[in-house]
């Protein structure tokens, strides 16, 4: 596709199509940029670069460079670097070591008590309330119902009967079914090598 071809579809899609879609003239930055707009930059349209000749003598010495250097390091014997995070220090390793907690005074003593007291007072007050709602619920539930058996039998049987659309579960158990006969499968090939002894 050509630059000016690329120029006109987008000006079209920017222009409100609806056939466009929309990350077509929403990529406008030059971070992510649309495959419409390519363009022809100039390394495109340059000549590869001409490789340099080299000396056959000077990559054969920078070879033997490096398999001297190879065979200095296979001398050296490796050496381990311990990981600080797998070895716990000495100190910590005291059984007699007890964690001093931190002394608080008596104002700060008695705020907190207050407040896990105020803290469980407001949940259980919370927990009323809901209990409440739900217990409200369905005593109209309950009153509905019995208005609509009053009036209709036929209704209340289909007001009371289990819904099976209510929730969207599909469940499917395993299939029985025979194996297909002549069926290649794409993956899974073997060779059978097992022996076979015959008397």
């Amino acid at each position: 596709m050509y630059p000016s071809a690329c120029g006109t579809v987008l000006q079209l899609c920017r222009q409100g199509s609806r056939s466009c879609p929309p990350w077509i003239w929403r990529r406008e930055s030059h971070w992510q940029t649309s495959m419409l707009g390519l363009r022809g930059a100039l390394p495109m349209r340059a000549e590869p670069r001409k490789k340099k000749k080299v000396d056959p003598k000077r990559e054969q010495a920078v070879r033997e460079r490096l398999k001297k250097k190879l065979k200095k390091l296979e001398r050296i014997p490796p050496q381990l670097i311990p990981i600080e995070d797998f070895v716990s220090p000495a100190k910590f390793l005291d059984e007699n070591r007890i964690r001093i907690p931190p002394q608080l005074s008596e104002e700060e003593q008695e705020r907190r008590a207050l407040l896990m007291k105020a803290w469980a007072l407001n949940k259980q007050h919370e927990y009323e309330a809901e209990q409440k709602a739900l217990e409200s619920l369905l005593d109209a539930q309950q009153k509905a119902l019995q208005e609509l058996r009053l009036e209709s039998e036929e209704l209340y049987n289909a007001a009371v009967r289990c819904d099976p659309a209510l929730l969207p579960l599909e469940n499917q158990g395993p299939c029985h079914t025979p194996p297909i006969t002549q069926y290649n499968a794409p993956e899974g090939k073997y060779n059978d090598i097992t022996k076979v002894y015959t008397q």
